[in-house]
């Protein structure tokens, strides 16, 4: 029996001997393949010559040599030719040492080159403390050799080592998150779980968390964090692994948060999407919404929509994102790529300015407040296709929180104008694999119908998952839906789904295969089915 959405095999029968995995447990050490252990032999350290100080002094942001970006959309300048550091964040910190390992040999002493020194491109090797990635050599399957790291300049050469080496393991170990703050070693966050960058780690004060993160700034964005006090931006390690970051003060020390961006935008159908979703990207105009909780992968999702309209039709594309996630070349379309803080103020003064750039598509980044969804269901009314997100959970709650956020004497106004120009809505969680490895994306999709308008109108949304229920030959489920679905492919665990259901009971009447399938057919569907993970894009499959 093949699967209507995924088209896979699904396995019929199960067996004794199911065992659901533990995503994020601790692999030990037994299950860790030679190969891999050879892998991670400590190489000698690169004979790069460190710069005389650890901070060159700043620079004016209108020197000559100020960053461009070459390029072909609005894009972020590359920090890897930055030249200007910043000052410190914090009073009386110093700056960062390089670290010393206690296992590592030591490294040799930099030595003072000329100015034309070449600056040969390093070949990353993580050193022998690191934790290493769990293989699946001990459960028949070789683990996929990665590619080289080559670091850019800047990681080479000006940021903090170890915080590279922590940066360098989200890359190596497949993990989404990487958590930098007082009090810890740096943590990763693995299949949902979190777990030490680097094993047996000392943990990080607040002179090293603020001197390791400051050595990744520019001048104007150091000045930027001093005055708000919180920051995002992307940053790139390697040609293949960018992360968006943000940082933020807590308890009067430095934090930050980063998340690895796939440099490789996966088509809809390699994500597990239903096919429904592609439906979006033909539609001539209107407003269509992703959204879900964080990390629920809302970005990937809409770079793969955008580039469906970029392979598929020939029109102009304006995006407004806080930071530039996904780098989107030109194709059938061109796309203008706007970041806020880079390239403009606000997403409310970009979407001021963008009806006069002649957009056909325009992707907001978040829908943050009035002012940028009165712009964004103004765009999608003359004419223009939407895109945004929202963090919210469902379709219903979705559409009250755009009405919400306006004045009860506008609200009616509102759902009137909601109700003609919202084409759809995809609500996506993500949810660890039955086989304990990789996560499975779980949706709900709303399709405006007459009927639905009629809901939207009347203010009567909470009737509109029992219209979405009812509208699955439109191509229309509920999330209980999709869970109950994806369990009784065998693909989620009941556990897992349940964690995830909106109506426990209602999800309960749903699932019509209450056993778990055998471990060999939930490895043989986590082998045929799409993963939703953000694996790093050098990695040979």
């Amino acid at each position: 029996m093949n699967d209507p959405i995924y088209e896979i095999p699904v396995t019929p029968e199960p067996a004794d001997g199911w065992h659901p995995g533990r995503p994020g447990q601790a692999v030990p050490a037994a299950a860790v393949s030679s190969d891999a252990s050879a892998l991670r032999q400590p190489a000698p350290y690169p004979a790069e010559p460190y710069p005389a100080e650890s901070y060159p002094a700043r620079r004016s942001a209108l020197s000559s040599d100020a960053l461009v970006s070459d390029a072909p959309t609005g894009s972020p300048a590359d920090l890897s030719e930055t030249a200007a550091y910043p000052r410190d964040l914090l009073a009386g910190v110093g700056p960062a040492s390089a670290p010393q390992p206690a296992v590592q040999p030591t490294p040799p002493v930099p030595q003072p080159v000329t100015q034309s020194a070449p600056q040969p491109a390093v070949q990353y090797v993580p050193p022998a403390t690191a934790h290493a990635a769990p293989t699946l050599a001990s459960r028949g399957r070789a683990q996929a050799p990665l590619a080289p790291i080559e670091l850019e300049e800047h990681a080479r050469l000006h940021a903090d080592p170890e915080l590279i080496e922590a940066l360098t393991q989200v890359v190596r170990q497949k993990a989404s998150d990487l958590h930098v703050t007082v009090g810890a070693s740096p943590m990763l966050r693995v299949n949902g779980a979190l777990r030490p960058a680097v094993a047996d780690a000392a943990p990080w004060d607040r002179e090293k968390v603020s001197a390791a993160l400051r050595s990744l700034l520019r001048d104007d964005q150091a000045d930027r964090f001093e005055e708000a006090l919180e920051l995002d931006f992307a940053y790139g390690l390697a040609a293949q692994a960018r992360f968006r970051v943000n940082y933020y003060q807590q308890r009067g020390a430095l934090g930050a948060a980063f998340r690895l961006i796939p440099t490789e935008i996966k088509q809809l159908k390699d994500l597990g999407v239903p096919d429904t979703v592609e439906r979006f990207a033909g539609l001539p105009r209107g407003l269509v919404l992703v959204t879900g909780p964080t990390g629920s992968g809302k970005s990937t999702t809409l770079a793969a929509l955008i580039d469906l309209v970029n392979r598929t039709r020939a029109d102009h594309i304006v995006t407004v994102e806080d930071p530039i996630e996904f780098m989107h070349t030109h194709k059938r379309s061109i796309v203008n790529q706007r970041e806020v803080g880079a390239d403009t103020h606000s997403f409310a003064s970009a979407l001021k300015h963008v009806l006069r750039q002649d957009p056909d598509v325009i992707l907001i980044g978040e829908l943050r407040d009035l002012e940028t969804i009165s712009v964004a269901l103004t765009a999608a009314e003359t004419g223009h296709l939407v895109f945004a997100t929202l963090h919210t959970q469902d379709a219903p709650q979705s559409i009250d929180r755009v009405i919400d956020v306006f004045p009860p004497y506008q609200q009616d106004q509102v759902r009137t104008q909601l109700a003609g120009t919202l084409q759809g809505v995809v609500s996506q969680t993500l949810v660890p694999k039955a086989s304990g490895e990789g996560r499975v994306v779980a949706t709900e999709i709303m399709m405006m119908t007459p009927a639905i308008g009629n809901l939207i109108r009347e203010g009567k949304t909470y009737q509109i998952a029992s219209a979405m229920q009812a509208g699955r030959d439109l191509g229309m489920h509920t999330m209980d839906q999709h869970l109950a679905q994806l369990v009784d492919e065998g693909r989620i665990t009941h556990k897992a789904a349940l964690a995830k259901a909106q109506d426990a009971e209602g999800f309960a009447r749903l699932v019509q295969r209450p056993e778990s399938p055998t471990a060999a057919s939930a490895r043989a569907l986590a082998d045929a089915g799409p993963d939703f993970g953000d694996a790093y894009s050098g990695t040979v499959r």
